[in-house]
């Protein structure tokens, strides 16, 4: 190519490409000519020209979808209305069973907790008993057992909750007094309620509790700390069970939650 002289020339097809060049038009031809005289030839040459100079732009080859007509059947129309109903109730009903799940989920916990307590069932000591069958009980003096016991308190209740003594040794049919110790640190009244299980939990059934502080709530005022006692013998029938020849360690385990005024927990055949 020789000289080469556009008038007016702001926009240009460069080897099947857009090219947008600002400035002086005769400045411009005279670089593109620069660049044809390179001998470079074909798309991907003038590309990389126009990449130096600053002035190449790809064209954009995104094709925008085609838009879904809105449907005009009314039968169409029926069935997306249905569906959206049927969604709706679909919708009512599982938050309808997430909620009574919910609902199932604290009723169940006092429930069972009632239902071991009275059996003696998944590690639960066995609550109240009447004064006659504690006299009437022959001591087994042969079979000695350790008794541990344990303290936790729920992350709910800001109490100080602890066993006064780490171990006691009993015998089967012979009664035993243990304390706990519980705190309220801080300076509003709290309501708290325990729970209880036994290790192993095959022992539960014969872990008999007189008097305890888990039979009801307990509230301290701001500061207040109390003793609170836990009046227990074993069942001489510990001793004749043969799941029972190889233990001779039991461990007693309290957790206090912070509990409404007014609950208390029912104790089946407690006087």
């Amino acid at each position: 190519m020789g000289g080469l002289r556009v008038t007016r020339w702001g926009r240009v097809a460069f080897c099947g490409w857009p090219w947008n060049h600002p400035g002086n038009p005769t400045r411009a031809a005279e670089r593109v000519e620069s660049c044809l005289r390179s001998g470079r030839s074909g798309t991907r040459g003038a590309e990389r020209e126009l990449r130096r100079l600053g002035t190449w732009r790809r064209p954009s080859l995104a094709v925008q979808p085609p838009r879904r007509p809105k449907s005009t059947n009314p039968f169409t129309r029926a069935q997306e209305e249905d569906w959206r109903r049927r969604n709706k109730t679909v919708l009512t009903y599982v938050a309808a069973a997430a909620v009574g799940m919910l609902g199932a989920s604290y009723a169940a916990v006092p429930l069972y907790r009632l239902y071991c307590q009275t059996t003696g069932l998944g590690g639960s000591a066995v609550a109240g008993h009447a004064s006659d069958q504690i006299e009437n009980m022959v001591p087994v003096r042969d079979r000695i057992i350790k008794v541990t016991f344990n303290a936790d308190v729920h992350a709910s209740l800001q109490w100080n909750f602890r066993p006064q003594q780490t171990e006691i040794y009993v015998v089967p049919g012979e009664t035993a007094l243990a304390f706990y110790k519980a705190k309220n640190p801080t300076d509003k009244p709290v309501i708290g309620i325990s729970t209880y299980n036994v290790v192993p939990f095959e022992a539960g059934q014969y872990f008999n509790k007189i008097q305890c502080f888990c039979f009801e709530e307990q509230r301290l005022n701001p500061q207040e700390e109390v003793d609170m006692p836990v009046f227990f013998y074993i069942d001489p029938e510990f001793a004749e069970d043969p799941r029972m020849v190889n233990v001779d360690l039991i461990t007693l385990s309290y957790t206090f939650f912070e509990a409404k005024e007014g609950h208390k927990l029912p104790v089946p055949g407690y006087n």
